[in-house]
């Protein structure tokens, strides 16, 4: 089978909770003391994944990782006296944003041929540290195969990397040949600026990435201030186009030249600031949207039905989508649960170009295993959390015995 576009979605996981700890992620800590429903958020997550492959795409998932996580608690002797913050860091549902799990480059676009993962560390924050040593191992079940796949560790801790997040790929057809563009920041505003220029630079000489091919871009400062937080917040590409607000990055003429310079075929759907502002923008997280390539060659951008609920987008969209537009529709989905998280569309997904017969299959969306999600979700997973429970010797084992299941259905049992 020819390459495709898999899009791996994070399962919500059964500890899904408002605990605010994502400094300049503004949905986040607005939220921060909330209720939480992992029932409803994970069955929502389904649902999206449902739709897409519904039209035809290839749909893959990742699973929850083990929380509350026993050995961050060890490793910072959690007692009685430690800061909340800390406890609640390890029972964040957070692995759930897989655009945050790796980097990808496919094949056609390293020198070997092979589809390198690079695992991202997410150092910035302390409860998605301790993250990517389960992400590890769970990516290099999922991509086993020697001959089609290397799953690489992390870049050295002193460069914060948040993953494919930051990272765009243009092509004239995902099969085909790449030019990848890593987009970074700098710290000095009020949030951290999480991905380190280094850290995109060690990945792209790890994946081999010809630097002809290779593009890097600053994030416009002024985006990283107004909530962000990762490049995928204010832009998105797909294939030969560029989905991008018009203050996405620091020079934002300088950054569609170099684009274009190794890319010529390039289209940019720039959305102006007139048309929907920058703190519109995010709060709406319309470039945090899956723009995909259907089955038609057409393209589809499935927003959050929070875009549905702003008249600045959906003005926008009537003159900007459909017709002979590079965005032929828009499709709106219901991700409320992650999006009070600070969490779209894009960030529940990591995109893996390869042959989806190549994966490891127990890791693939069918029709059944879509009704298996469903049930064991319906079954197990709390139907709300309030923060005041987080710590719970009770809720730790419903939120446990809920990934147990959800491993034992899928036989997945490695994982536990």
């Amino acid at each position: 089978m020819a390459l495709q576009e898999i899009n791996f979605d994070g399962i919500v996981g059964p500890s899904h909770n408002y605990a605010g700890l994502s400094l300049g992620n503004l949905a986040a800590t607005k939220n921060a003391g909330a209720r939480s429903y992992p029932r409803a958020a994970a069955l929502q997550g389904v649902a999206k994944m449902r739709q897409n492959m519904e039209r035809g795409l290839a749909q893959g998932f990742l699973l929850p990782l083990p929380r509350p996580s026993k050995q961050w608690l060890d490793e910072i002797a959690a007692d009685d006296d430690t800061d909340p913050a800390l406890i609640a860091a390890a029972w964040s549902a957070s692995s759930m944003w897989t655009a945050n799990a790796a980097t990808v480059s496919p094949a056609p676009d390293t020198p070997d041929g092979i589809c390198k993962l690079s695992v991202a560390n997410l150092v910035t924050m302390p409860h998605r540290s301790m993250e990517w040593p389960d992400t590890y191992d769970q990516l290099s079940l999922a991509f086993a195969d020697p001959a089609h796949f290397r799953v690489m560790h992390p870049a050295p801790a002193c460069f914060g990397d948040e993953g494919a997040a930051n990272h765009m790929r243009f092509c004239e057809g995902h099969g085909g040949k790449g030019v990848e563009v890593f987009v970074y920041g700098r710290s000095g505003g009020p949030f951290p600026a999480r991905q380190h220029e280094q850290a995109s630079r060690t990945v792209a000489r790890r994946h081999g990435l010809d630097p002809a091919r290779t593009v890097f871009i600053e994030q416009n400062p002024e985006a990283i201030a107004a909530g962000a937080f990762h490049n995928d917040v204010v832009a998105v590409a797909n294939e030969r186009v560029l989905f991008t607000h018009a203050r996405a990055f620091a020079d934002q003429s300088a950054a569609y030249a170099a684009i274009r310079a190794a890319f010529p075929a390039l289209e940019v759907v720039e959305v102006p600031e007139e048309a929907v502002s920058l703190s519109e923008a995010i709060g709406t997280y319309l470039f945090n949207s899956q723009l995909v390539t259907l089955p038609d060659g057409s393209m589809e951008l499935v927003a959050p039905g929070e875009c549905a609920d702003s008249k600045a987008v959906t003005a926008w969209a009537a003159e900007a989508v459909g017709g002979n537009q590079p965005i032929r529709a828009i499709r709106y989905v219901d991700v409320r649960q992650s999006m009070a998280n600070g969490g779209g569309p894009a960030c529940l997904r990591l995109r893996v170009v390869a042959d989806p017969a190549k994966v490891d299959q127990r890791f693939m969306l069918d029709e059944n295993k879509a009704a298996l999600l469903e049930d064991v979700i319906g079954q197990y997973w709390p139907e709300h959390i309030d923060t005041g429970e987080i710590g719970s010797d009770t809720l730790a084992g419903t939120i446990r015995i809920a990934r147990a299941a959800l491993l034992d259905a899928l036989g997945i049992t490695e994982l536990a």
